[in-house]
């Protein structure tokens, strides 16, 4: 990809008001978007997440009322719910580094520093404050998502306005140690969308990137 492919991928993509609900993004290209949210990166390689892909209709169906009423959630393709792992420990981070042990064939030992300084960092953060650390975390792997979502020319829509909650309860989220953060609508704009073509607002570069 070049680099006017990036920015002009960048520049197609806005926050999809109406969907076509006739259109469902292939099962490749579906993959492949689940597989960028699994190579995001976050704070130590924690992966303090797991991404609820809602494909079913009736559940998103059940969902809507506590979305703010936007029926993106309906008509969209699918829907990620990306939630945070809700009361990380030190366990945690020997999870990471027993994990990455393996993976790289390496001892665990060769590792103790790093376990240490994860594990450190876990320990000494208040709770309150690891959780708005960890659910920072999510923000990335949104991002992620919707870059990779433009440069397939898939469409999407991020929402903060929805209840967590009762997103949470109905997903069965909260039993396996999760809570819902922000939510991406995937799927495909109308053609009477009429932000489709609306032109983008953004400050210019000078205004918001200085070198220094």
């Amino acid at each position: 990809m070049t680099s006017d492919e990036l920015l002009t991928s960048l520049n197609w993509r806005y926050a999809v008001k109406k969907f076509d609900s006739t259109k469902t993004i292939p099962s490749d290209t579906l993959a492949a978007l689940e597989e960028s949210l699994r190579l995001s990166p976050s704070s130590y390689g924690l992966q303090p997440w797991k991404f609820f892909v809602v494909a079913d209709k009736a559940t998103r169906e059940k969902l809507l009322p506590h979305s703010w009423g936007q029926k993106q959630i309906v008509d969209c393709s699918h829907v990620v719910v990306l939630a945070v792992k809700k009361n990380v420990t030190s366990a945690d981070a020997d999870k990471l580094i027993d994990y990455t042990a393996r993976l790289r064939g390496v001892p665990a030992s060769t590792l103790e520093m790093y376990r240490g300084m994860v594990s450190g960092s876990i320990s000494r953060t208040p709770d309150a404050e690891k959780d708005v650390w960890m659910s920072r975390q999510i923000f990335i792997a949104l991002g992620v998502l919707m870059t990779a979502a433009a440069m397939l020319r898939v469409d999407s829509c991020p929402m903060e306005g929805f209840v967590p909650e009762k997103y949470d309860e109905i997903l069965g989220l909260a039993e396996q140690g999760f809570a819902s953060r922000v939510v991406a609508a995937l799927g495909y704009r109308a053609a009477d969308d009429p932000y489709a073509n609306a032109v983008k607002v953004r400050y210019p570069k000078a205004e918001i990137i200085q070198t220094i």
